[in-house]
């Protein structure tokens, strides 16, 4: 095979899956087993609500700013101050269990309102001036990851918070086609050529040896996911498809530490009412059912869920019914043996504000991913997280 068709087929596959899905540098990296341990990230992506989402149901300022957007009726209500909308409904059993942890005013210093900036903090774990080119799951891949697929995104490209410096995650939405796909007749051709001189002359073992990588992954996935019904009735969207996904892969022993997934739709800029509430309902439905799956599976103890979203809203509706870019935010935790269940903290003063309307935040997202590496993952946050961070006490 000559290298100009060699590198036009390795493009085709990099749109298919290999790069930057899969790249994979091939430094030394530590071989030590991850452990039986999982972390699920829920990605809330678009800026979800949080005022609409955990309520201040008896506070005048948030019916006052919001005269058409307030959620008024069947709030579920969980204190003398705060509730769930409607919609979350069927995570009532969660936070009555003691297996949910609501964590308020969530953000970082200087908040940036862009979605992709926000959203690269959030991924890597950068402060607000600081531009990293690996996440902070990437990172701790880097040092105690052994296989791509010891974190899988469930989606068709990888997010940034997978990509370490030496080490990237998997991204696929259908195990199956990721198989299928890496026994494609090319693929195996452009393999047989990996001794080739004039190739390595080039540098191409370096896509080589990525492109290994992602077939040995696919095998392992295919191989050792156990087909079988799933006994619990999930929702008919795609988010819910997401986490069936995941639970089969935890279901059936795949030795990964990190699934990723995401949920999109919540830059509610314009009516927002229908629009929340219909996500917010594909995401506790979807969650609620994930959970059975794992209790029923007998793995929820050794399971750990994280919900976050780039960032909130605006205090005040605006003029379309919906709302703007804001800054804090509440983060969801769920697991069986949480240290503080229930509200972690207070939500954050509706009559102080900050120069812009927003929420001030009291907690740093990253001491959320500190406290998880160190406390779940148990792995030193400090060579993960580039800023120290405070430890928090709810798992």
């Amino acid at each position: 095979m000559d290298r100009r068709k060699f590198i036009k087929k390795s493009a085709l596959a990099s749109s298919l899956f290999f790069v930057p899905n899969f790249v994979k540098a091939f430094e030394s990296v530590a071989k030590e087993r991850l452990g039986y341990k999982r972390l699920v990230i829920i990605q809330l992506a678009g800026g979800n609500d949080g005022l609409n989402t955990i309520i201040p149901h008896n506070n005048d300022i948030y019916f006052n700013a919001r005269p058409r957007l307030a959620i008024t009726k069947d709030i579920i209500k969980l204190n003398d101050d705060l509730g769930f909308h409607p919609s979350l409904a069927p995570l009532r059993s969660l936070f009555d269990n003691g297996e949910l942890s609501i964590i308020n005013n969530v953000g970082y210093p200087n908040p940036v309102r862009s979605h992709f900036r926000s959203m690269d903090i959030w991924q890597t774990a950068s402060s607000s001036d600081e531009y990293l080119q690996s996440g902070w799951l990437g990172r701790y891949l880097d040092t105690h990851g052994d296989k791509p697929y010891n974190a899988i995104e469930t989606d068709e490209t990888l997010s940034l918070a997978l990509k370490g410096e030496h080490f990237n995650g998997i991204a696929t939405n259908d195990y199956r086609v990721l198989y299928n796909t890496s026994k494609d007749p090319y693929f195996k051709n452009v393999l047989n050529h990996y001794n080739d001189t004039h190739l390595s002359e080039h540098n191409l073992g370096y896509l080589y040896q990525t492109m290994i990588e992602a077939k040995s992954s696919a095998n392992y996935i295919y191989e050792n996911t156990k087909v079988k019904l799933s006994q619990e009735d999930y929702p008919q969207n795609h988010f819910a498809r997401q986490l069936k996904t995941v639970a089969q892969f935890i279901n059936s022993g795949l030795d990964t530490k990190v699934f990723y997934t995401s949920l999109g739709g919540f830059d509610t800029h314009v009516n927002q009412e229908n629009k929340q509430s219909r996500l917010l309902s594909h995401y506790a439905e979807s969650v609620s059912a994930f959970v059975k799956d794992l209790k029923r599976n007998e793995i929820f103890e050794d399971t750990l869920i994280l919900t976050f979203s780039e960032f909130g809203r605006r205090v005040k509706q605006n003029a379309a019914n919906g709302t703007d870019h804001g800054t804090a935010n509440n983060v969801f935790v769920i697991g069986k043996n949480l240290k503080r269940a229930g509200f972690y903290n207070d939500l954050a003063s509706l009559s102080d504000l900050d120069e812009n309307g927003d929420l001030k935040y009291s907690i740093d997202f990253r001491s959320v991913y500190a406290t998880i590496l160190s406390q779940w993952m148990d792995v030193s946050a400090e060579e993960i997280i580039p800023t120290k961070q405070k430890i928090l006490e709810f798992i």
